[in-house]
């Protein structure tokens, strides 16, 4: 029930890597098209107009109480949930910049924590 590193001394519960670990991630351009560069457990993105993405999750989250981050290089900008936008199998997200108007981005990450159904 434990992970050890290779001297055997250091070892961590199974349940603390299972629970820690981020169960969906992606890194995406929306510059001229949309375009995922990388991902693990998403099965592709909507472009829903400028800045105003959809992330489809493979393996749904078992509720909506997931913890999302993000970030952009879009110029001092911040990657938003949309109002009401998590299901359990997709998050729509918005790239805006300081004065708040939404813009598309070379360089977009979207991190998921929390329970797999």
């Amino acid at each position: 029930n434990t992970l050890k590193d290779a001297s055997g001394n250091n070892s961590v519960a199974l349940s603390t890597v299972a629970e820690g670990s981020a169960k969906v991630w992606v890194d995406y351009t929306t510059v001229s098209s949309t375009a995922i560069s990388d991902s693990f457990n998403v099965t592709g993105l909507t472009d829903n107009g400028t800045g105003d993405t959809t992330v489809t999750i493979a393996n749904d989250m078992a509720t909506v109480n997931y913890c999302v981050s993000g970030m952009s290089s879009y110029t001092f900008a911040v990657i938003m949930i949309s109002d009401n936008s998590k299901a359990t199998g997709s998050v729509d997200v918005e790239t805006r910049n300081v004065s708040d108007s939404l813009g598309d981005s070379n360089d977009n990450s979207v991190l998921i924590h929390g329970d797999l159904a």
